[in-house]
């Protein structure tokens, strides 16, 4: 039974105290918003908008890289699509820019290079399939890297950054020459077999069969040669050379010459 007793001077201290329990109150938030005074919209969610594209490209040698990527809202004229060169690279062109449509600049050093929005019919634009940048990669680069440093950053009208991403260039290798026998040429099946390529690359001569005829380390100045192990047929003969270097390759173009002779 409850005891219902009143204490005029208080609860005794051994009696427990039976406390009221707090009412919580929740605030529920819809995701990606929060509170915001009446008449204030929540901002523009995020996107996950990455733009890139890639190109091999040969030392010494131009290239074109194609940036895409961007599904965001369309942008109107002022939008803007800028690309900063990899290091050992430089930007040497915008294609793709006409005074229709777009306006493209390249600064003076090849650091970057911009596509500018300029059709102001409401459209909008950056959600076709590429937008051609033009690379010149260093004729001091080393086949079979990627150059680090490039940056592409879509931004609107105001400047506001809209999507970013970068670009992967590789270097590219140089195709390998071969030059003796000459085309057109009388040779004996056993000639020796020369022509240049990229200092270290391992070279292959091969014939119209895809056989390989001789192979080489390209020497400290360019150089190469081999002499077939077996003397190739009397008659026409095709070879061509591919040459390998740091997990890139490139082949040469073909050589039509005649053998005179079968040397044993």
């Amino acid at each position: 039974m409850t005891d219902r007793r009143t204490f005029p001077h208080g609860r005794p201290s051994s009696m427990p105290v039976r406390r009221r329990p707090l009412l919580l109150l929740t605030a529920v938030f819809v995701a990606g918003t929060a509170l915001l005074p009446s008449g204030v919209a929540a901002a523009e969610p995020l996107r996950a908008d990455v733009l890139g594209g890639g190109v091999t490209i040969v030392p010494g040698r131009s290239g074109l890289v194609e940036i895409s990527g961007y599904k965001g809202a369309a942008l109107p004229a002022g939008s803007a699509l800028r690309l900063t060169a990899p290091a050992g690279a430089r930007v040497t062109g915008t294609p793709l820019a006409d005074t229709a449509r777009f306006q493209g600049s390249v600064t003076a050093d090849g650091a970057s290079g911009t596509y500018t929005y300029v059709r102001d019919s409401g459209a909008g634009s950056w959600k076709d399939s590429g937008y051609p940048f033009a690379l010149t990669v260093d004729e001091r680069a080393v086949p079979g890297t990627r150059l680090p440093g490039c940056v592409v950053v879509l931004t609107d009208a105001g400047g506001v950054r809209r999507a970013s991403g970068g670009c992967t260039v590789t270097v590219g290798m140089p195709v390998p020459t071969l030059g003796e026998p000459a085309g057109g040429t009388f040779v004996s099946g056993a000639a020796r077999i020369a022509g240049t390529s990229y200092p270290g690359a391992r070279v292959s001569v091969m014939d119209a069969a895809e056989h390989t005829v001789c192979a080489a380390v390209t020497r400290a100045d360019t150089t190469w040669s081999c002499t077939p192990d077996t003397p190739l047929p009397a008659g026409a003969n095709r070879l061509h050379a591919s040459a390998v270097f740091n997990g890139v390759s490139a082949v040469g173009e073909d050589v039509d010459f005649t053998v005179t002779a079968r040397t044993a």
